[in-house]
This record gives C-alpha cells, sequence and structure tokens, in this order.
C-alpha cells in the first residue's frame, strides 16, 4: 500500500544503480532489504534520488542530479522527457535499450522455471523514430492554463502531459500535436473531448491515410462539426467521431474513408477500421512477420492454426507458404475484417473464426481437423488457458509471439516443465523503441 507522500523525507540522498526494472527504472538494491525504483537513472551510474512514493517492499524515487554518467546516457531528443509517460528510456543509447529489454525476457524465462532457450535470436530492429502509426492522445481543457491539452499522460497519469509535438509518433501526427490542441481549444464542446485516437495506414486518394477518432460526450454543433472537418481538409486526415461504445464509431470526413495498410513482401492489402488493432511500428512488422514464418519452418504441406490472430496479420502471408490456415480470434468484427481480407487478395486456403479463446475449444469443427503447427499472438493476459485446453501433442513446432515478457516467461514454464516441449529459440523485437515496452518471439519444438 502507498503511502501518503506528504509522510514521505524527500530529501535527495546519493545511490549507485544496480540494474534496471522492466519498466525502464534504476534498481537499487537498499540496506534494510528493500528494492528503490528510480527514475531517469541508468545501470552503473551514481545519482542523487528524491523519493516520490513508498510501499510495502519497494520505494520509488527520482533522479535529481546525475553525478557519473553510464556511458550508454544520451541527450534525449524530446523536451518533455521525464514529464511525459509515453517514453521511459530516451537517456538510454538505443542499441543498450534493446539488450536490456533482451535481459529482461532472460530473467523472467529463468525466474519463472528455471528455462534457459537453446540459443538467443539476434533482436529484431527497425526505425527508432517516428515510428508509432496508431495510439490514443488524452485531452483535458486545464482551466488554470486557459488552455487545451492533447497528448500521453504524465508519468503522474492524473495530468496530461503539455506537449508541442512528439518524436516517435509517424511525423504525420507527431509535427501536429500542437495544432490538434489549438483545434480542440476552438471548439466549443473542447471540455467534452477525452481523448482523440489516431491510426495510420497507406495514403489514399482524398487524404494521407491517418485517422483521427475523437470521442465526444456531448452532442458537437454543427460549428464544431465543421472546424473538424476544415482541420481534416487542412492535414490531410480522416476525421470520426465517437459519441459512445466501439460501436458508435462513424465518419465525417470523408464520407467512405478507406484505411488500409500494405505487405508488399507478400503481395498483401489489409484494410481496417479505424479502432482495430494493427501493430505500431510498421517497418518491423514485416520484419516480426517473416521472422515467426522462419521459426514455424512453414512448409506447402502444412496446416497451421493462427491463435489470436486479428486482422490475420500472421495468417495471410502465412497463407502464401501452406497448404492450409486457420485464423481464430474472439472479436467477431475483426473475424468478418480478416475474411474479407483474404477475399480481397484472392486468398482461398484460410479461414477465420469467431470464438472465445478463453473456453474450451473441443467442439469446434475446425479442431477436428488437425494441424501441423501453431502460431499465437496472445494479448497482454498470455494464452496460458488455450495452451492448457489444446491437444498439443499434434503440433510439431509452436511460434508464441508476446508483447509482455512475463505472461510469455509463464507460458514457456508450462509448455517446457509440464508439457514436455523444448524452448528452441527466443528473442526480442523493437516494437516500441525508447518505451520499456518489448516484443517477443519463443520457437517451441516436442522433446
Amino acid at each position: 500500500m502507498l503511502l501518503p507522500v506528504a509522510r514521505l523525507d524527500k530529501t535527495p540522498f546519493e545511490v549507485v544503480i544496480d540494474g534496471m526494472s522492466h519498466d525502464g527504472r534504476g534498481v537499487v538494491s537498499l540496506p534494510d532489504g528493500k528494492t528503490l525504483l528510480v527514475a531517469g537513472a541508468l545501470p552503473g551510474e551514481r545519482v542523487m534520488a528524491a523519493r516520490t512514493g513508498r510501499h510495502r517492499g519497494v520505494d520509488e524515487a527520482r533522479t535529481v542530479e546525475v553525478l557519473q554518467a553510464a556511458p550508454e546516457r544520451v541527450e534525449p531528443r524530446c523536451a518533455h522527457f521525464g514529464t511525459c509517460g509515453g517514453c521511459a528510456m530516451q537517456h538510454y543509447a538505443g542499441d543498450r535499450q534493446i539488450l536490456t529489454k533482451q535481459t529482461v525476457l532472460l530473467e523472467n524465462l529463468r525466474e519463472s522455471g528455471g528455462i534457459v532457450p537453446g540459443r538467443v535470436l539476434e533482436p529484431l530492429t527497425d526505425a527508432t523514430w517516428g515510428y508509432r502509426r496508431k495510439g490514443r492522445f488524452s485531452v483535458r481543457r486545464v482551466e488554470k492554463k486557459g488552455k487545451t491539452l492533447v497528448g500521453f499522460r504524465e508519468t503522474d497519469p492524473r495530468f496530461v502531459a503539455d506537449i508541442a509535438h512528439c518524436h516517435t509518433v509517424i511525423p504525420e501526427v507527431g509535427e501536429k500535436v500542437e495544432a490538434l490542441a489549438a483545434l480542440v481549444e476552438s471548439l466549443q464542446a473542447r471540455r467534452e473531448i477525452p481523448q482523440i485516437e489516431f491510426i495510420a495506414g497507406d495514403p489514399m486518394p482524398d487524404f494521407n491515410g491517418v485517422a483521427l477518432t475523437v470521442r465526444h460526450m456531448a452532442p458537437l454543433c454543427d460549428g464544431d462539426q465543421a472546424a473538424l472537418v476544415a482541420f481534416g481538409q487542412q492535414h490531410g486526415f480522416a476525421i470520426f467521431l465517437q459519441p459512445g461504445g466501439v460501436d458508435s464509431v462513424h465518419p465525417l470526413w470523408p464520407h467512405d474513408p478507406r484505411l488500409a495498410f500494405r505487405l508488399p513482401q507478400w503481395d498483401l492489402e489489409f484494410a481496417f477500421r479505424p479502432l482495430d488493432f494493427i501493430q505500431v511500428n510498421a517497418g518491423l512488422n514485416g520484419k516480426m512477420i517473416q521472422l515467426a514464418i522462419d521459426l514455424l519452418e512453414a512448409q506447402p504441406e502444412d496446416r497451421v492454426l493462427d491463435l489470436f490472430c486479428g486482422l490475420g496479420n500472421f495468417t495471410l502471408p502465412l497463407a502464401r507458404s501452406v497448404r492450409e490456415v486457420v485464423g481464430v480470434e474472439g472479436d467477431a468484427g475483426l473475424v468478418q475484417r480478416a475474411r474479407d481480407n483474404a477475399a480481397r487478395n484472392g486468398i482461398a486456403n484460410a479461414q477465420f473464426h469467431a470464438a472465445d479463446l478463453s473456453k474450451d475449444l473441443s467442439d469446434q469443427p475446425w479442431m477436428g481437423e488437425g494441424f501441423d503447427k501453431l502460431l499465437l499472438d496472445p494479448p497482454r493476459s498470455g494464452a496460458d488457458f488455450v495452451l492448457a485446453e489444446l491437444p498439443l501433442e499434434q503440433f510439431k513446432r509452436i511460434v508464441y509471439v508476446s508483447c509482455h515478457p512475463a505472461s510469455l516467461a509463464r507460458d514457456a514454464a508450462y509448455l517446457v516443465n509440464e508439457r514436455g516441449w523444448t524452448l528452441r529459440a527466443a528473442g526480442v523485437m523493437d516494437m516500441f523503441p525508447h518505451t520499456a515496452h518489448v516484443e517477443s518471439i519463443a520457437v517451441f519444438e516436442k522433446g
């Protein structure tokens, strides 16, 4: 339980940083047995830190002054680093960031079940700036400042960071944050807009491929709608409105904007809706798909099961290499769009099914036909239930893509220690540079 901040002794004190936590903070082992997490500090550094929070076994602090910097420390590109919660590692050299994330993955595997992969894969990387093509900006009218803020949450999530631009977001959006804030400030409904989501595909004839979805808690007057349309036309954004839940999203301008991105390596185009899940880093996504196919050792005679398939990001490229691939996803809307994408690309050997992957799947007709390989890309919570329910003996290989090393490590421990599989290889993929998040991939074989 967090103790009241008023009781904290905020006097700066000197510490030497032992390591780095999974969320990008420096780690110090204190004499009293507690752990201290220091924001803005790197392994090996000597810093002055001031406490910001206290828990039962962990204290939190921020770096006040760096007394002895690590060789890997770099000057953050963003002036808002340390305040904005969008990034946690801009002060750390890019090549060291991904190696630290690799260490986190390997430590999780070891701690979850004493597992060591047979091979550590070379980290997969791509662009480190201007890569983020999907995200959500918080919006808040701050009366004391007399302005509207648009941006990511601060490190203290009660507040919205006052930023002018974002270097990790694609330039089409990242360079327009200040203009977007000015737009919302000009609206009568500025106090009724809590968030704006952005997503980007490939450029289209009537707009640049970027869509903004404006969440509004009260109806927008004609003048506000006209201002949003004018902003979209000026900057090439498609504008969608969201007055309620996900199903309420509808286009404002253009009348029927088409959102799509291509995977040219496989001659594929994916159409999507503005709130659909797509991988945030387009360049890394293509490399990740190829790596997954390579690790799966996909063969022309294989029948592959792709769980948590979404729009078919892995399913459709796989269909170019195997006899048949079956994609399964819990969201019926995504499943229908995956089917539509298969038809649009002329792919007949991919089938898609909507199913609750937290339930027993044994009565599903597609389960009885048998598979050779398994690919899965679950949410942060992992795939423990579905792995326990699947007849795993039918698979020759399993490739597991994960956005959370801890859940991957937990599920790897189950596969290795309880089901007799072998972790042949594992590695990290830098889907989210400068943040503490990391994408991981692992390949398992029988015995």
